[in-house]
C-alpha cells in the first residue's frame, strides 16, 4: 500500500457560488396571472415561479419566459430572492421569486412586463408574494 497523497479539492467550481444556474421556464398566457406573478417591489423587477425545485435564496437562475399570446420567449437571468415553501396555511402556491439581473436583459423583462400591466400594477389585489 502507498502512501499518495490526495488531490487537493480547491477546483472553483465545487463552490456554490460558481454552481452552474438552474433553468426556469414560465409560460404566462393571461394578464391575471402576469399581474399575480410579477414583483415590481424589486429594484429590478422579477418575477414569482412556481416549482416543487428546491432553490436556496441567492441561487442563480436562468429564466425563459412566455408572456400572454407573444411567440417570441424573454430571456433573462436573475437570482432567487423569495421562497414560498409547499407546507404552510396559506393559499399561497409553492415556488420561488426571482429577481432580474442588472442587465439590459433584466432591464428589457421588467419592461415588456409592466407595458403589457399597464396601469394594472398599482391594484390592491392579492398576488402570489403580497
Amino acid at each position: 500500500m502507498t502512501d499518495s497523497p490526495m488531490p487537493a479539492r480547491n477546483d472553483p467550481a465545487d463552490k456554490p457560488e460558481h454552481a452552474r444556474p438552474g433553468v426556469l421556464s414560465l409560460a404566462i398566457k393571461e394578464r391575471s396571472a402576469l399581474y399575480a406573478a410579477y414583483m415590481p417591489f424589486l429594484g429590478n423587477g422579477g418575477i414569482f415561479v412556481p416549482t416543487a425545485r428546491s432553490y436556496n435564496l441567492n441561487d442563480e437562475v436562468f429564466l425563459l419566459l412566455t408572456l400572454l399570446d407573444d411567440p417570441q420567449k424573454v430571456a433573462v437571468q436573475g437570482k432567487v430572492v423569495w421562497i414560498t415553501p409547499a407546507a404552510g396555511n396559506t393559499n399561497r402556491s409553492q415556488g420561488v421569486g426571482i429577481e432580474f439581473a442588472a442587465n439590459d436583459a433584466g432591464k428589457q423583462a421588467r419592461e415588456r412586463i409592466e407595458t403589457l400591466l399597464a396601469g394594472a400594477i398599482n391594484s390592491t389585489r392579492p398576488t402570489h408574494t403580497m
